[in-house]
């Protein structure tokens, strides 16, 4: 809808001035002026108005997922404009009702924002950060656009690979059996994880990361398996991350969760109150498998292999 882009622009265009004054301007103010000098015939500007102050309101919790979503820009490398165009496609992605603005449209209209008043990159790079967010989300409304006929299908040897490494952590205290896991600010409670790197063996990878992510020591005990995942870089473009996870053991000291990288929170919880979290769903399978052989019942774990005599 022409006046919805519209009115996208008028609120990017304040985003950029609230932004560029260090927040030091009334938006409010700077949003009716502009509405009045780029809008006025537009009579209703109650989506002008929701859409601002709805990205104000939250601007700090949208700028966390930023961070997670593109790990190798700081928010304050990013052009401004590139900023507030991210702040303006996530709040809609995340935080609009999607009976008004589906989940593709929001990320097609920032691709278009970024296209028309950023740079020559500004389109790819913005496409990148909320396809990644989408992915991660577990790509809410996926139908609501059919499919493309005669889609060309990913031909994954050319998508580039990048290791990773994770763990279910468990503590155990007399006789009660803890999983410790980190939440993040998609809302969901998940496992620690990271890239490995070069050089760096898979245990050592997730010692680091554990400690990282959670402030406590670890040991990697038995691989619990692996999935693989298509992420969109916002520079590299497609990347196939292949995650290995552990089992690994530590004391049920405090967690705390990492400041940096898209965790809010990390906490231990009895394996009777696993199932009351919200969890992304390619996780489940590795949590129960590491239930099942803490409490004995993997009927999947091999038994020795006997050693034939001479």
């Amino acid at each position: 809808m022409a006046n919805r882009h519209l009115s996208r622009s008028i609120v990017l265009q304040t985003l950029f001035e609230w932004d560029f004054n260090n927040e030091a301007v009334n938006a409010s103010e700077v949003l009716e002026r502009n509405a009045e000098e780029f809008a006025p015939g537009m009579g209703d500007i109650s989506f002008i108005r929701g859409l601002g102050s709805g990205i104000i309101e939250r601007h700090k919790e949208i700028d966390e997922i930023i961070v997670k979503a593109a790990p190798d820009w700081p928010l304050e490398k990013i052009s401004m404009v590139d900023r507030n165009i991210l702040r303006v496609g996530l709040y809609e992605l995340l935080f609009s009702d999607r009976s008004q603005v589906p989940a593709k449209v929001a990320i097609n209209e920032s691709i278009e924002l970024a296209k028309t008043f950023g740079g020559e990159n500004s389109g790819k790079f913005v496409n990148g950060v909320l396809g990644a967010v989408y992915k991660e989300i577990g790509e809410p409304g996926k139908n609501e656009i059919g499919k493309r006929k005669g889609k060309e299908p990913v031909d994954l040897s050319k998508i580039p690979v990048e290791k990773l490494c994770g763990a279910v952590v468990y503590a155990k205290e007399e006789d009660e059996i803890y999983l410790g896991f980190v939440h993040d600010v998609f809302g969901r409670w998940t496992l620690s994880k990271g890239r490995v790197k070069e050089g760096e063996s898979l245990h050592d990878g997730v010692i680091r990361k554990v400690k990282e992510e959670m402030g406590i020591d670890c040991v990697p005990e038995a691989e619990l398996g692996s999935n693989e995942y298509i992420a969109s870089h916002p520079e590299l473009g497609k990347i196939r991350k292949q995650v290995v996870y552990f089992l690994a053991q530590a004391n049920r000291d405090e967690l705390v969760a990492e400041k940096t990288g898209g965790l809010d929170d990390a906490r231990w919880f009895r394996l009777a109150d696993i199932l009351d979290l919200t969890m992304y769903e390619d996780i489940l399978p590795l949590v129960t498998k590491a239930i099942n052989i803490l409490t004995g019942n993997d009927a999947t774990t091999p038994e020795p292999e006997e050693v034939p005599t001479a």
